[in-house]
């Protein structure tokens, strides 16, 4: 009897095997085992409800008809599915009959399986195979992280619209995946999570999942210890909308890339979102496979550069109205011009500077951020900034950044825009290019005339080197 099950179902799979390409069938047929065949109901064990699912919506039709041929017009065909109740990893198996939805939507068992059983319970897992009805998953999304607290500026506008225009339709614009890459601290994470948040909000069904890429390689080489790896892999290809940060993390992985590469293709095939965090652009990632790297140029690359002074101004604004707190205007504007590069840094100096102030019973002044700012700066090593030289110059003539940057030929503007260019020279590592396109859109050619009319004025007047000296002080305190 077990001879002649086996052949049905071999001259089953010859059939299906020809009406279907050979990725998808070593992936959903291949690993189905025939069990018994009574009264012309042929049983099939397939290994997770993830199976059972699937091959009814998309394989329904054509395993119907090569049922009835091999056993008649009225051939049915039954499911045993495969259940984890136990930590030990003991199974029992549920049998469905085919296409009976009411069972599909009411199992009598539904056990959720942990793909990360024995390891730390630190982080919540979402990670279990999903039954027979819809089973929450926990998005793992911090919901301080969202637009509302999102500061838009010039620096981030295309990732941001990007976002705001996944989170009305996921899965059904052009950006799928969205890539947005920048250096650490700038907002990859917040921008992730916001878009995760705001589709919970128009789309409550929805399943979202963020994950960050170390997570998932943890999970997957316990995945592999525990025997597994379908389940998780078959857990990842049912989310709709999954968003990865640190990406580049998964260099150097091989059989990690291969599996993310099966999820990937899945859930782009399916047209559910993806979204994926990189501290480098595509291009620029070395040890991932090219059909990877392929499919992450598929959507939009956006990245989060730098944020500009008004920028800067504005988060720490934001941060202060959040916590319900005051600044003066001159140590807001002291904090956004010495801190230029990270926004991180920017909220940890801020934190840093009330917690100073709080814990000393002193008020919140320029000199104690003076004084808090060339201790967190020797800490971060950071350098000085050229919005920061221009800050300390135009304070020091007592005029606009604005005015620095316009046409005007008066002899004080002029000379603070030279001076502002002779000390990015010689205080950052900034080209002459660079430096002209940052103060008023000069050329090189400018600056380096600025330069040397500075040197020379300090070698042939007194008065100008007493300038030079009191603002390098300044700047450098």
């Amino acid at each position: 009897m077990a001879k002649e099950i086996k052949n049905i179902w071999n001259n089953c799979l010859k059939v299906i095997k020809d009406n279907i390409d050979d990725h998808s069938f070593s992936t959903w047929f291949a690993p189905i085992k025939p069990l018994k065949l009574d009264s012309n109901v042929l049983t099939i064990q397939v290994p997770s409800s993830f199976f059972y699912e699937w091959i009814e919506e998309h394989y329904i039709d054509l395993l119907k008809k090569t049922i009835r041929k091999e056993l008649g017009q009225d051939g049915k065909l039954e499911y045993n599915i495969l259940v984890d109740v136990s930590q030990s990893g003991n199974t029992i198996s549920v049998n469905y009959p085919s296409t009976d939805r009411e069972i599909l939507k009411n199992p009598s068992v539904d056990i959720p399986f942990d793909i990360n059983r024995g390891t730390s319970k630190e982080i919540p897992n979402p990670f279990i195979i999903p039954g027979l009805k819809k089973i929450k998953v926990n998005s793992q999304l911090v919901e301080s992280l969202n637009f509302d607290n999102f500061i838009e500026g010039d620096c981030n506008r295309l990732a941001r619209s990007a976002g705001l225009a996944i989170a009305k339709n996921p899965g059904k614009t052009s950006f799928n995946p969205l890539f947005v890459y920048s250096a650490a601290g700038l907002g990859k994470t917040h921008l992730s999570h916001a878009i995760g948040i705001e589709v919970k909000k128009n789309f409550p069904d929805k399943t979202v999942l963020y994950v960050q890429t170390p997570e998932f390689l943890n999970q997957f080489i316990d995945a592999v210890k525990d025997g597994s790896t379908n389940d998780f892999v078959h857990f990842y290809q049912m989310i709709d909308v999954l968003i990865m940060d640190d990406i580049h993390s998964l260099a150097k992985k091989p059989k990690t890339q291969d599996v993310f590469f099966q999820i990937f293709n899945t859930l782009h095939q399916k047209g559910n979102q993806i979204i994926l965090t990189s501290d480098k652009p595509p291009v620029e990632l070395d040890e991932i496979e090219p059909r990877l790297l392929s499919r992450f140029k598929w959507g939009l690359a956006a990245d989060l550069q730098v944020p500009d002074i008004e920028t800067r101004i504005a988060i720490i604004n934001k941060k202060l109205h959040k916590d319900g707190l005051n600044m003066p205007d001159d140590v807001i504007e002291y904090l956004a011009y010495s801190i230029s590069t990270s926004i991180r840094e920017l909220e940890g100096a801020l934190i840093s500077l009330v917690a100073h102030s709080s814990f000393n019973r002193k008020p919140i002044t320029i000199e104690l951020a003076k004084t808090m700012i060339d201790q967190y700066v020797r800490n971060s090593q950071r350098e000085i900034s050229i919005d920061y030289i221009q800050k300390m110059v135009c304070d020091y003539f007592n005029i606009s950044v604005e005015q620095m940057h316009s046409a005007s030929r008066k002899r004080e503007i002029v000379q603070a825009r030279q001076l502002a260019m002779y000390f990015a020279k010689t205080l950052t590592k900034n080209s002459l290019a660079g430096i002209g396109v940052e103060i008023g859109g000069k050329d090189h050619a400018t600056v380096l005339h600025a330069v040397r009319t500075v040197k020379n004025l300090i070698d042939t007047d007194k008065h100008f080197r007493v300038y030079v000296e009191e603002i390098e002080k300044k700047i450098k305190f």
